[in-house]
């Protein structure tokens, strides 16, 4: 008699409570990220999955689940009924009913052997839903872990410019508004520490109101900040008994969803008034700009890392699209002779060209050790760097200005004794300039002057992309090279006039004027990170001059001449 064989038993999944954070995706942990990079499932608010998608790995499914908008709730408060909604439609979960809770929803998944990572904003220890949904793994019978983030209410504080303690240990209380009791107000309004209080834009008002009923006095300091740790933060400092009219004349007009979640912070000792000299992160040379970088995406990255770092808002737009050359053929000997010894040395002077060759050696079966004896040039750091990502390490860069001139003011010049071979491989864009092939034979050189790849005018933006753009949405745009002009210019058309024009050197800057543009910006040297620079360095003079004039700090876009003309004419 044969044994009777059981059924296997069905993989156990686990749940993982993620606190994302108040915002800013740059404060999500290490743990969060590794734990992000591991999930089969996503559960999450919609304004949590923005910060947390890009650290999910291709093809996570995605839930995402909305509080009870009628509840006059925010995420994460523990009110209000949790509604889902499949994001992805390869989901596990797609066709779940709309109401289905979240608790019921990641068990099912990990029940089928998922790893869900539930993630709600700020900290899961501070969140009703994240509590329940852990009570209802533990009766189940699922394996589940937290991982901490950083509490709104601490978060938010921090990147206003306002300590929530101070030398003397001042006793800090957090509220929320929207739950808090007469007897919480009571004790809160009794106390003469920080109160940190989370409502929203419509109810501050109101909230301030308890606090001075309760005891504490109209003339008490507080800062009330919307958005806060993104680069729509914005902050705003009265005292309980003015904080209204502040608010009216800075225009906040009441929201038909109930008001924004905001974080204020109340108390005589809660460096408030200290908040000039403390507000690092919306004092950022570039806070909340948006700035158009007209280039190709694999460009664009790092430039667009260096503008987060000033505050700005980067938006990519490739401008123009590389291509393989239409007559392969003069490539593919090129190449063959780098293995063949043809070549002495090989010049590259842009990523794309270092691209255009890695393709062609895989193509071939071959890799860098093609390029033992070869003497190899590369003009800028990004050239530079993504030959070393290939596994070769440049000979030669130019010391001085990236450009093919600086790559011939310390290229040397052709010797038979020392030379074995006389010839340099130049794989280049169709569009190139001729200097640096005329610079190697007046240094003796022969040239292969290959094209590698074809630029191509890009397909035109989205249609609310173009409208920014000639609209005065962006507040500057960056051009890279005259081509990146032109390009802009023929799919997208004209930037508006308040929009500030940043150009990475002198011919740019002519091509951007022959256009009618006005050149605000010129980088001191022809880099992209220098023109960055250049621009953070425009934005804080711009915001020192308000500041000196006491005039309130704007955005170029915020400051149309055009509007105000017309305004004043009704």
């Amino acid at each position: 008699m044969s044994p009777t064989t059981l059924p296997a038993p069905p993989e156990q999944g686990h749940v993982t409570f993620l606190g994302a954070g108040p915002g800013d995706p740059g404060l999500l942990t290490l743990r969060a990220v590794e734990a992000l990079a591991n999930a089969d499932v996503l559960v999450a608010e919609h304004d949590v999955l923005d910060v947390v998608r890009t650290h999910a790995r291709q093809g996570v499914s995605e839930v995402h689940t909305d509080a009870d908008t009628t509840a006059s709730s925010t995420p994460g408060t523990g009110t209000g009924t949790p509604q889902l909604t499949v994001v992805d439609g390869a989901s596990t979960t797609a066709g779940v009913p709309a109401n289905r809770d979240a608790a019921h929803l990641v068990m099912e998944a990990a029940r089928g052997g998922k790893r869900v990572v539930r993630a709600v904003s700020g900290d899961p220890g501070l969140d009703a839903y994240a509590a329940e949904e852990m009570l209802a793994c533990a009766s189940a019978g699922v394996p589940f872990e937290v991982v901490p983030g950083v509490a709104t209410a601490v978060g938010v504080p921090a990147y206003a410019g306002v300590p929530l303690r101070d030398a003397q240990g001042t006793d800090v209380r957090f509220v929320d508004a929207r739950t808090a009791s007469d007897r919480c107000w009571t004790e809160v309004g009794a106390s003469d520490g920080t109160v940190v209080v989370s409502t929203t834009l419509d109810s501050v008002a109101a909230a301030a109101g308890e606090l001075v009923s309760a005891g504490r006095k109209p003339d008490t300091p507080l800062t009330v900040t919307v958005a806060g740790t993104t680069t729509r933060q914005r902050t705003w400092t009265a005292t309980l008994g003015t904080i209204a009219q502040t608010l009216k004349q800075a225009k906040v007009l009441p929201s038909p969803e109930g008001g924004r979640p905001v974080i204020a912070v109340v108390g005589e000792r809660s460096a408030a008034a200290q908040r000039d000299r403390l507000a690092w992160f919306e004092s950022k040379p570039l806070f909340g700009w948006k700035v158009l970088v007209p280039r190709t995406k694999e460009q664009a990255a790092s430039l667009s890392d260096q503008l987060r770092s000033y505050g700005a808002v980067p938006h990519e737009v490739p401008t123009i699209a590389v291509e393989p050359p239409r007559t392969p053929q003069q490539m593919e000997r090129a190449v063959k002779g780098l293995v063949t010894g043809r070549y002495e040395w090989i010049a590259f002077t842009s990523v794309n060209a270092v691209k255009a060759v890695r393709e062609k050696f895989e193509e071939y079966g071959l890799d860098a050790r093609a390029f033992a004896g070869i003497k190899v040039a590369a003009v800028g750091e990004q050239t530079a760097n993504a030959l070393i990502a290939f596994g070769v390490k440049p000979d030669l860069v130019p010391s001085g200005e990236q450009s093919a001139a600086g790559l011939l003011e310390d290229w040397p010049p052709y010797d038979p004794v020392f030379d074995p071979i006389d010839r340099v491989f130049l794989p280049r864009a169709d569009i190139a300039t001729e200097t640096l092939v005329a610079g190697l034979i007046e240094l003796g050189w022969e040239v292969d002057d290959v094209t590698a790849y074809r630029t191509v005018r890009a397909s035109p933006p989205p249609a609310e992309t173009r409208e920014a753009i000639k609209g005065g949405g962006f507040d500057a745009v960056l051009f890279t090279s005259s081509s990146t002009v032109r390009n802009l210019v023929g799919i997208a058309g004209k930037p508006h006039n308040v929009t500030v024009i940043a150009c990475i050197g002198p011919a740019t800057a002519k091509t951007a004027e022959e256009h009618g543009l006005r050149v605000d910006v010129m980088a001191p040297e022809p880099s992209v990170h220098k023109l960055a620079e250049a621009l953070a360095d425009f934005g804080a003079r711009r915001r020192l001059s308000a500041l000196e004039a006491g005039d309130p700090v704007t955005r170029p876009s915020e400051r149309r001449p055009g509007a105000r003309r017309r305004r004043s004419t009704t």
